[in-house]
Parts: C-alpha cells; structure tokens; sequence
C-alpha cells in the first residue's frame, strides 16, 4: 500500500505565495503520522521523480491560488477548472500540466489553493495565510 504525500509548491520570496513551503515546514517540524512530504518549491516538475519513487496512493498539491476568496482560505480545486485558473502563475510549468502528470501513476491527486492576499517580491507572508 502506497503513502500520502504532500507536494507544496509556491516562492517563500514571494509573499503569500510561500504557503506551499511554509506548510512544508510545519510538516518538517511535526510530521503527520501516515504521510510525507516533498517541497516542490517554484519548479514541482523537478521533484516528479521523487514522487515515482514513493508510488503514494493521494497526493495533495498545495499552493497559492486566485480563487476569490477571503486571504488565506483554503479550497479543493476540481481538476477541470485548474487550467484556467492559472494564467497567472509564478511557477515555470502551469500546475495543470503537472496534475496532468501525477495523475499518470498516482490513484488519487487532490489540488488545494490558498487564496494570498499579497503575491510580491520581498514580501513576508501575510497573518491571513500563515
């Protein structure tokens, strides 16, 4: 029986939108009994292999996203709306083509966005998102 994973991605440089590596850390420091976790940090695509290697049965992908929400909501984003969300994205491959990917060896993968309030260069992260 496989793991589950927690695959974080986002820009700790980059205000809110390192959520995915703050929750890696938190992960860090009190893991989760029953699951891992990789930070994909801005390029996810690079850590896909790892991923393989771990055959988990649930990935949960966790980054900033634009959902309209109040800062720092969290909501599972159905996989068909993923790609047209992410016209903007700070990342190098649009998380669509990465879904896309994971979804070819691994049963189950669930997207969860965290609505940012501010998404720039040098900025801390916000109290709404932490």
């Amino acid at each position: 029986m496989g793991c589950n994973l927690v695959l974080t991605v986002g820009n700790a440089m980059m205000g809110d939108d390192g959520a995915g590596p703050y929750l890696a850390d938190k992960l860090q420091a009190a893991p989760l009994p029953g699951w891992t976790h990789i930070d994909g940090g801005i390029a996810p695509e690079n850590v896909v292999h790892k991923v393989r290697e771990l055959q988990p049965e649930r990935v949960v992908l966790v980054d900033a996203a634009e959902i309209g929400e109040k800062a720092g909501t969290l909501q599972v984003i159905p996989p068909e709306t993923i790609a047209e969300m992410f016209i903007f994205s700070t990342h190098n491959m649009p998380l669509n083509f990465l879904i896309d990917e994971l979804k070819t060896f691994v049963p189950e993968v669930i997207f969860v966005g965290v609505q940012p309030a501010i998404v720039a260069f040098s900025f801390p992260m916000t109290e709404m998102v932490s």
